[in-house]
């Protein structure tokens, strides 16, 4: 049992490709990243050519991954423990919350040091939808909303703390093109922003939820992610899930609100150098 370590995206969807698919709602991120790796390139995220891995148990199956694009945290799904404890160094790592706790646990053993926590994220999945009515309706973006886009992209990830990526036009010229951005309107004026990713395993995730702040308080992020979450079912998929920021209770009430409930909860665990 250890862990397969690849540079080739092609050896490493061959070998975690099943693994990934069987479960598209806890695996949502992955499939994503690696739709966005083949269709963009290697280094879509950052400077540098990412790093795969796959855990292979006793009998040679895959029960468990990581991917890291620099120089965003390594992704880790949910591992064996004794795959938690042998995840390759990283200054940061994201993986389940149970799975944080056995590797903090071993890391605290090796080194008499346990690693920072830092933001905790969870993962909703779609039951049943609930229809807000606020004043104004969604429609498609087109090309002319680009800047638009550019400048309230820029501004959901300084006021989240999140991380940003390489190339975020390329991305939105992206998601204009397959129908998976959207802006919600009130009298004709852009008041909100929503998108939902390409439909993969069954599966499509509601992403960068935004209301810029001088239009809040008046339901238009939850029309928006009802318009994103309808525009995601209509490309066939069964499942639709979101992830938030744990810490924020308003968009945690927000989306439990429409109909998605918690699936589990991620950590990114911060080591020292």
């Amino acid at each position: 049992m250890s862990w397969g370590l690849t540079n080739d995206l092609d050896e490493f969807a061959t070998a975690a490709g099943d693994f990934l698919s069987a479960r598209p709602v806890q695996h949502t991120v992955f499939l994503t990243i690696v739709d966005a790796l083949r269709r963009r390139g290697l280094r879509a995220f950052g400077p540098s050519d990412p790093l795969f891995g796959y855990w292979r148990t006793a009998s040679g199956a895959v029960d468990g991954v990581f991917l890291r694009t620099p120089p965003h945290p390594m992704l880790v799904s949910a591992v064996p423990p004794e795959a938690a404890e042998a995840v390759p160094q990283a200054s940061e790592v994201n993986l389940p919350a149970e799975a944080a706790e056995i590797l903090a646990a071993a890391w605290q053993r090796r080194t008499g040091h346990r690693p920072a926590e830092g933001r905790r994220t969870r993962l909703y999945r779609l039951e049943s939808l609930t229809e807000p009515s606020p004043p104004g309706r969604a429609r498609l973006a087109t090309p002319a909303d680009r800047e638009l886009l550019m400048e309230w992209h820029e501004a959901f990830y300084a006021e989240t703390g999140g991380e940003g990526f390489s190339g975020l036009g390329d991305v939105i010229d992206d998601r204009i093109g397959y129908g998976g951005q959207l802006i919600w309107e009130d009298e004709g004026r852009p008041v909100a922003m929503a998108s939902h990713s390409r439909p993969d395993s069954g599966m499509a995730r509601v992403l960068i939820v935004y209301t810029p702040p001088a239009d809040r308080g008046h339901g238009y992020a939850a029309g928006a992610t009802v318009a994103a979450t309808r525009s995601a079912q209509a490309t066939g998929v069964t499942e639709v899930v979101l992830n938030t920021d744990a810490a924020n209770p308003t968009s945690n009430r927000l989306y439990q609100r429409l109909g998605y409930r918690p699936v589990e909860d991620r950590v990114i665990l911060e080591f020292a150098a």
